[in-house]
């Protein structure tokens, strides 16, 4: 019954948000439930005396089938999903049409493959998708981390007061950091991207930057907190990404879910980095095409995708040659976290420009490349007078600092009364500032 509640209460929220799309949602779940249910390998039963996997012969003819059934199963699940991307979605995508989609394949894929059983339960499985916390904006999560809990898991006042610590946290990056800092974004965009200087033009980048992550990792952790709440253990989706020292490194912590799914099911099955450095390269050209194509249909977000996977095959290069090691002793080792935070900034400009002729006017503004233009002096002195603040509390809240000051004493009496103020304060900046969506529903 816990799982009836949560799928009635998960199909309610969603139709709160997106009443338009709920009865694609739901055809989505119920057929690829079924699908699911063929695609199981037969005859694969496991030994109870010796704990082994065996497996029984099959008969080509159904493994051709189920190979007919997984194809037909990612080209459907795919063609929807892209012509949302590419048509429809022109008047707003269905809320989380590309998180539940991957989910849903994930699903699939890894029963085809053998590494978990088919789900019999549609209640289940509904679940799996539609559940709340995690469905317009991630995590992505894989069928086996919370299998278990679908079946059996328990509903404890204990875990109601952490999963709130850490849901307030999130909201929290969210209201007081995300919104707040991505003021002087909207700003710009207001200004004119024409009629700025080029240190306000890498202020704003800075802040987009800012912006992004705290909106998504505060997501991230409210989903989290609230998994907690209901007895799951959703996975980590940020690593303090802003700490690492390269682009490979950085999303490698950023957006945790969708890079493991991409190497799951398009990097290594491609033959990852086992097949010679040139096929390595290809790979890796796959896979950021199409995380380009995931995140939108526009040419900016080519434009970011190829950018980001140039940079990560010259640091592959430079690492054969050895040039990395350069770095790893004395001052040499703060220069590719300054390498990291001048070139993430530009990528995040390609990301949010999707006007590619503005976007142009921008790079050059932020390069110094033009000169002309009505620009008011010292705008980017006043940003900092008013956002200065923003950018020291979001400085520090990249870094790891504050993750284990909360790991450290979040269960202590003050820390508590401070995130009870902290919730409320955020609630009460909501009343003020009215609704500002999440940024990752919007893909």
């Amino acid at each position: 019954m816990k799982n009836v509640v949560l799928l009635t209460g998960s199909l309610i929220f969603y139709a709160i948000g997106e009443p338009r799309y709920l009865l694609l949602l739901m055809v989505s779940v119920l057929v690829n439930y079924v699908l699911g249910l063929h695609l199981e390998q037969r005859g694969k039963r496991k030994d109870k005396k010796k704990g082994q996997k065996i497996k029984t012969q099959r008969g080509s003819r159904s493994e051709r089938k189920r190979r007919l059934l997984l194809v037909l199963a990612v080209v459907g699940n795919i063609s929807v999903l892209a012509v949302f991307k590419g048509g429809l979605g022109e008047k707003g995508l269905p809320l989380g049409i590309s998180f539940y989609t991957f989910q849903i394949l994930s699903y699939l894929i890894d029963v085809y493959r053998g590494d978990q059983r088919r789900e019999d339960s549609f209640v289940r499985l509904a679940t799996y998708v539609v559940m709340f916390p995690q469905l317009i904006s991630g995590p992505i999560v894989s069928y086996g981390e919370v299998k278990e809990r679908l079946r059996r898991r328990e509903f404890s006042a204990r875990g109601i007061q952490d999963g709130l610590k850490v849901f307030t946290m999130g909201l929290a990056a969210k209201v007081l950091l995300a919104d707040r800092i991505g003021l002087l974004w909207h700003e710009v965009q207001v200004t004119g991207y024409e009629s700025i200087s080029t240190p306000l033009a890498w202020l704003a980048a800075f802040a987009f930057s800012m912006k992004i992550y705290f909106d998504f990792y505060g997501y991230s952790l409210m989903a989290m907190g609230l998994g907690r709440i209901l007895g799951f253990e959703l996975p980590e989706n940020f690593r303090e990404p802003y700490m690492a020292r390269s682009i490979r490194d950085f999303y490698r912590r950023w957006h945790v879910t969708l890079g493991r799914w991409f190497c799951r099911y398009v990097y290594i099955p491609l033959g990852g980095s086992r097949v010679g450095e040139l096929r390595t390269v290809c790979n890796l050209l796959a896979v950021w095409f199409l995380t380009s194509i995931w995140h939108g249909g526009t040419a900016n977000f080519l434009i970011w995708g190829m950018f980001l996977w140039l940079f990560i095959v010259l640091e592959r290069q430079l690492d054969r040659l050895g040039v990395s090691r350069i770095f790893q002793r004395g001052i040499g080792r703060a220069i590719p976290h300054l390498y990291l935070w001048i070139v993430i900034p530009v990528t995040w400009v390609c990301f949010a420009v999707t006007d590619v002729s503005q976007l142009q006017v921008y790079l050059e503004r932020m390069l110094g490349m033009i000169q002309e233009g009505r620009i008011s002096a010292g705008d980017w002195i006043r940003a900092l007078q008013n956002y200065g603040g923003l950018f020291i509390v979001g400085v520090i809240a990249c870094t790891s600092w504050v993750r284990k000051f909360f790991a450290k004493w979040k269960d202590s009496p003050v820390v508590s009364i401070l995130l009870v103020v902290l919730f409320w304060i955020c609630v009460w900046r909501l009343q003020v500032e009215g609704q500002n969506p999440f940024m990752y529903t919007n893909f």
